[in-house]
């Protein structure tokens, strides 16, 4: 997507918690061992929230069409909840604390000056997961909860985002994903009720056809 320079603020994030950027990011340069496992995990642990979103989809196999619809639309919840975060990064176009405070400690390397700060997407997903899980499964939704609370204090440790744009992030990816996955856990019933029945019958049930009802 491309947005046309006017419409962009070209914020500069330092100024609301720079400060606790930075006691964050000394305290990743004092635990420099924590530093690659912490770097692998920020990236590598959004498979976690694929994982529990499948988790999702296998237990509501052997429930009712309701359970399996809104299992279907957590991760279309999520990519809403992503496509309008990505928006927001734009228009916002805040630049990383790489840029603005050069000086501090950066566990990863600096990215591109158009690879905007807020909010934080790895974030956005973590928070979106946990809201549109909400509605299908609490316990999924609490594990979830955990991981995009370590997800968040990640993308802060490694350099990448300051804390508003964790918290930023989780302010418009739980109401959007919570009612993205709440209306189509609603309209799309009878589409998938049909689906239940039919060729995806196998991927959508665990049981046999006359007994998913919606």
């Amino acid at each position: 997507m491309t947005v046309h320079p006017a419409l962009q603020l070209a914020f500069n994030g330092s100024g609301i918690d720079g400060s606790l950027f930075t006691s964050i990011t000394n305290f990743a340069r004092d635990t420099k061992w924590l530093n690659t496992p912490v770097a692998l995990w920020t990236n590598a642990g959004l498979g976690v929230f694929a994982v529990l979103m499948l988790m999702g989809w296998w237990n509501a196999r052997r429930r009712d069409t309701r359970t399996m619809t809104l299992a279907l639309a957590t991760p279309v919840a999520v990519v809403v909840a992503f496509a309008v975060a990505e928006v927001a990064k734009k228009l916002v176009a805040e630049v990383r604390p790489c840029y603005s405070l050069p000086h501090d400690y950066f566990v990863g390397a600096c990215p591109a000056p158009s690879d905007y700060a807020f909010p934080s997407g790895h974030t956005t997903v973590a928070a979106a997961t946990v809201a549109a899980l909400f509605l299908l499964d609490r316990r999924l939704s609490a594990i979830a909860a955990a991981f995009a609370l370590l997800e968040g204090f990640t993308r802060v440790y490694v350099g990448a985002h300051y804390p508003h744009d964790v918290i930023g992030a989780a302010l418009i990816a739980l109401p959007l994903a919570y009612l993205a996955s709440l209306v189509l856990g609603r309209i799309a019933v009878p589409l998938v009720a049909r689906l239940r029945t039919g060729v995806l019958q196998p991927v959508l049930t665990a049981t046999p056809a006359a007994h998913a009802a919606p």
